[in-house]
């Protein structure tokens, strides 16, 4: 006979004591049961004591529902634009639209009821004593007694419950004096006792970040002189490195989270006290000062983002960013890459404005930029003798080099650019082509001078398509996802990297054009396959820009159509009937065999990174299938783990038998808030939920669309579901071929092998070069 449902048997710690093997009775009060556990170990004062997961997270567990978000909590009345309170009680959280965007998963459930049987507890002082403790213990003093105080504290602050009642103890205010006052003592002692006043810092900066992390205590609250000693350690020459990086962590959730901070910040921090921790060997150190410079970037008033990205060329941020990070003898980590992407979507976003500017047509400043392309092309017959001809004269010669630089208004060529998006971004593109790579401006405009006018390519038009295409692909004007890492190195090795940019794809264009040789009716045409060439260029992540045009060399017209034409006799082979009857009978095999790839996926497991809406924290969390796919399991991790994560490290389990159905995208629970979906896009594309028992669920945000039709697909395999991913239909495509194609292979007589040919063995020595050309 089954053991009742509300029924768990766990095992539970007491500190002095051996271990009991208990059951917990669901029905009863969180009260009852930890009665219970102490009148077990004969101890009285019950209401002292409290339950703790005995995993490494120490979590308290709970009689409603909590859930740690690790996200901007608000109170009620500050959605309402009210004052908020320094602390709220659980029961007046909500979210505000703007902050549900934000949601990282999955939650930390620490409802009672979701203790599963063979779980470990723990008997823990309860967290209001807890707090009241550490409370006190942090005043110590004695200086050793302080510091094991602090560390405690740091470490019981990532607990919500514990939080809670440390920030009702007005614990925030007592940690920031302990900065503000500490820090003249700390300067005086350094050379002394460096390492327990750092090491105390340190722990006093990192509880300080865990309890602001849980969104109860607004960063309004702070005061200049709190804002001024975070900013001093940041300034320093010479600083640990734990308390410089929390600093930045800490200035960074300040700038993000509340305008009069970033105001206040920006006072106290500039760049050139930034740039010499880019000059450092920590990539951690310099992953948070990008992410610094990223948020005073972003929260700049538009008047001001200008000035500011003037302050960084002056300062050579691109060129440091580029010899320091970029190019240093070491791997980018995923953090950094996301953070260099930022910082290359907001300098793109700087041209936004001139995108939405539309020419003046009567602003003569605006009309001498076109007549000096005319100048620069036709230098030699720019103007008829002084003797001069007739006004008439005069309009016709314009008209007609006009013509010949490509404009599709050749009156009045100011027209082309009344259109937006590109707007005059296009014109300032033309103008810096012509100035800066003249030789080859003039050798484009002139051989299209000499064609015929239906094989002519039209260098105004086409500037103005391409550089609406640019914007597009790099996708100016919109703000940086969440989850992307897509930075392009080459773009950091030049200060006019998108002008540049600009002037190796007009002379793509051009060169497309007389490849195809293209008329004017093939003009969308061409642009198709220029936006192909360059496409598939960018996803080789060329260093340089010559690397990048190196790729495009090799990406001619004639290689576009060969790979054209090999896709699709990929995708059109064999439709005879006979070959479709073969494909209809060998699917099954080829779908198991999918399936059995997806599950083994599974098995080996997936980190899934945690998003912050104040800071992208290196927090991640795991999960994977047990070899007998019967147990889903999954933890907190402290950091992105090399390999495999061991079951027995994974502490929280989920019976698959339990799973109920698999949701994605907007269905998502931590999706169905409208600002989340309006917000972001590319998170909600990656969005998927486990549903179990009754209103619980397991969220997840993958790390990239190939590991969400992994866990989607494998998730699907193991509830008896159809696998209906795009990645399933491209291996089921490519796997059904190759099938075939073995099948129609005239192999009599041939003997296939079961297994794949050994590896050979090593050479002796690697004294030698292989010459790939």
């Amino acid at each position: 006979m089954p053991p009742p449902a509300d029924i768990v048997k766990v095992a539970i710690e007491c500190p002095g004591a051996f271990p009991k093997l208990m059951e917990i009775d669901q029905k009863k009060p969180l009260s009852a049961v930890i009665k219970e556990v102490c009148d077990g170990w004969t101890l009285a004062n019950h209401e002292s004591f409290a339950l703790q997961h005995a995993d490494s997270s120490n979590f308290y567990i709970t009689e409603k529902d909590i859930h740690q978000w690790e996200m901007p909590l608000c109170c009620k009345t500050d959605c309402l634009g009210l004052p908020s309170p320094q602390s709220v009680l659980p029961s007046d959280w909500t979210l505000c639209q703007m902050h549900m965007a934000f949601l990282h998963l999955p939650p930390r459930m620490l409802n009672r009821n979701e203790i599963k049987n063979g779980a470990i507890l723990r008997l823990a002082t309860s967290p209001a004593q807890n707090a009241q403790q550490l409370h006190e213990r942090i005043q110590s003093s004695s200086m050793d007694a302080k510091l094991e105080a602090l560390k405690d504290l740091a470490s019981y602050s990532r607990d919500i419950t514990f939080a809670q009642e440390f920030i009702n103890l007005d614990g925030i205010s007592l940690l920031t004096q302990m900065v503000e006052s500490g820090t003249e003592r700390y300067q005086k002692l350094q050379k002394i006792m460096k390492p327990c006043f750092g090491d105390m810092l340190s722990f006093t900066l990192t509880a300080f970040v865990e309890l602001m992390d849980h969104g109860i205590v607004s960063w309004d609250t702070f005061s200049v002189a709190f804002i001024k000693k975070i900013a001093s350690f940041v300034n320093k020459s010479a600083i640990d490195i734990s308390i410089l990086q929390r600093s930045l962590a800490i200035l960074e959730s300040m700038v993000l989270n509340s305008h009069d901070l970033y105001q206040k910040v920006a006072q106290e921090i500039t760049i050139g006290q930034l740039i010499p921790h880019l000059q450092g060997t920590d990539q951690e150190i310099q992953t948070y000062t990008i992410a610094v410079i990223n948020a005073l970037f972003l929260k700049a008033p538009d008047e001001k983002r200008q000035e500011m990205a003037n302050i960084l060329a002056q300062k050579q941020l691109r060129s440091i960013i580029l010899m320091h990070v970029i190019r240093a003898q070491r791997a980018i980590n995923n953090e950094m890459a996301h953070q260099l992407y930022v910082l290359q979507v907001l300098t793109f976003n700087l041209l936004e404005d001139r995108v939405m500017t539309k020419m003046d047509p009567q602003d003569q400043a605006q009309r001498d930029i076109i007549f000096e392309l005319r100048r620069i092309a036709f230098d030699a017959e720019c103007e008829p003798s002084n003797s001069g001809g007739s006004i008439e004269k005069r309009k016709s010669m314009y008209t007609r080099d006009y013509k010949k630089l490509g404009f599709i208004n050749h009156v009045n060529p100011a027209m082309d650019f009344t259109q937006t998006p590109p707007g005059m971004l296009a014109l300032d593109n033309m103008l810096y082509f012509a100035k800066h790579h003249q030789d080859a401006y003039i050798r484009i405009v002139l051989e299209n001078s000499c064609r015929e006018d239906k094989h002519e390519c039209p260098f105004g038009r086409s500037s103005i398509e391409l550089t609406k295409m640019l914007c597009e692909i790099l996708k100016v004007g919109e703000l940086p996802s969440e989850t992307c890492n897509d930075f392009h190195p080459m773009f950091f090795t030049h200060d006019r990297s998108f002008e540049e940019f600009f002037c190796i794809c007009i002379q793509l264009l051009n060169k497309t054009w007389k490849e195809m040789r293209a008329t004017s009716e093939d003009f969308n045409k061409v642009m198709q396959v220029v936006k192909e060439q360059i496409m598939r260029a960018l996803t080789t992540k060329p260093s340089s820009l010559d690397q990048f045009k190196s790729k495009l060399q090799n990406l001619s017209y004639t290689e576009i159509l060969k790979i054209r034409q090999s896709e699709r006799m990929n995708q059109e082979d064999f439709q005879s009937r006979p070959i479709l009857e073969l494909k209809e009978k060998i699917q099954p095999e080829i779908l198991e065999l999918i399936k059995q790839q997806r599950l083994n996926r599974l098995v080996e497991g997936t980190c899934f990174r945690k998003l912050n809406s104040r800071r992208r924290q290196d927090k991640f969390w795991y999960c994977r299938l047990s070899p007998n796919h019967k147990v889903l399991h999954y933890g907190d991790l402290e950091e992105s783990p090399q390999g495999e994560v061991p079951h027995d490290s994974l502490q929280d389990k989920l019976p698959v038998a339990d799973i109920k159905a698999v949701v994605t995208g907007k269905d998502c629970p931590h999706m169905k808030e409208k600002g989340a979906l309006k917000q972001n896009k590319e998170v909600l594309e990656l969005a998927f939920s486990i549903l179990y028992d009754s209103n619980c669920q397991l969220n997840f945000i993958a790390p990239d669309k190939h590991e969400y039709c992994i866990w989607t697909d494998g998730l699907n395999a193991l509830l008896g579901k159809d696998m209906l991913s795009d990645l399933t239909r491209n291996d089921l495509d490519t796997l059904l071929s190759m099938e075939i194609k073995l099948r129609l292979l005239d192999l009599e007589n041939i003997q296939i092998p079961d297994a794949p040919p050994p590896i050979p063995k090593e050479p002796s020595n690697y004294d030698f070069v292989y010459d790939c050309n």
